[in-house]
């Protein structure tokens, strides 16, 4: 078995309980590598680079949420364990003092033939034959600027038929997971991690409509009319403009978010947002 540890950068207790992981993994027989930022930090052995985590059989993530969707980005489809030293911890269920023993007990139950994993979704916006990076969160359909005098003029489809259209700041595509982010901040309501579908949600639109949950296999398009076009943002990373007049098509992708240990008690990580 490989497991790949990933710790939140320039955070010292994380790098430190990530090289307490990696220990104690490899006293069970186990193959552990730390990524090379955090393996820097510490004066150790040169560790690997965060995309190795896809060659991985579990990937552990020490950090905040961020964190987490970091690991993920780069894991394809490996699940990911996450140890939390965030504020919140939607994704990360693992308290740090707790952390050893989590990982220690995914990989017994890798060896038995099975560890405690769990999916979630994720979102892509494709453009002709350009496609997104994946999104375990929300999917942004956004103008070059925000606030007056910016935003996109746009026309908003589900599954081919005509929702809403006007103009706004954007139009937002979340996960249930991604309801507590950036939706959460565009007034979107919360949706339990167990309910399989979609938020669409028009980020301060003159008019529009209110915010529509949809199935998971629903195709979402914003059609943007102006040539200046539009740019498309995944989990507030990876920036991408594209020229108008143009359709961006976002649909769930596959593989979906792969996490292993222990599920997050989802009431009370909402507790903590107050």
């Amino acid at each position: 078995m490989e497991v790949g540890i990933v710790a939140r950068k320039g955070n010292p207790r994380a790098a430190s309980l990530a090289n307490d992981v990696h220990d104690a993994v490899t006293e069970r027989g186990a193959t552990a590598w730390i990524d090379e930022v955090t393996a820097e930090s510490l004066g150790i052995e040169p560790g690997r680079p965060v995309s190795a985590l896809s060659g991985c059989d579990l990937a552990v993530a020490v950090g905040g949420d961020g964190t987490f969707l970091f690991a993920a980005r780069n894991a394809d489809g490996t699940p990911v364990l996450g140890i939390n030293l965030g504020e919140v911890g939607f994704l990360n269920a693992v308290p740090p003092e707790e952390g050893k023993a989590a990982v220690l007990t995914e990989v017994e139950r890798f060896r038995d033939g099975g560890m405690n994993v769990r999916e979630t979704p994720r979102l892509a916006a494709s453009v002709g034959d350009w496609r997104s990076v994946p999104a375990a969160n929300e999917v942004v359909v956004t103008g070059h600027r925000r606030g007056p005098g910016g935003g996109i003029d746009y026309e908003l489809r589900v599954d081919g038929s005509l929702y809403s259209g006007g103009h706004a700041d954007g139009v937002l595509v979340a996960t249930p997971g991604g309801s507590t982010a950036y939706n959460l901040a565009e007034r979107g309501p919360l949706v339990h991690p167990a309910v399989d579908g979609l938020i669409v949600n028009e980020m301060c639109a003159s008019g529009g409509m209110p915010p529509l949950a949809v199935g998971l296999d629903a195709t979402v398009t914003v059609t943007v009319p102006d040539p200046a076009g539009a740019v498309v943002v995944s989990d507030g990373r990876n920036p991408h403009e594209v020229d108008g007049p143009v359709t961006v098509e976002i649909r769930r992708t596959e593989p979906p978010m792969r996490i292993a240990g222990p599920a997050a008690d989802f009431f009370e990580a909402l507790g903590k947002l107050s």
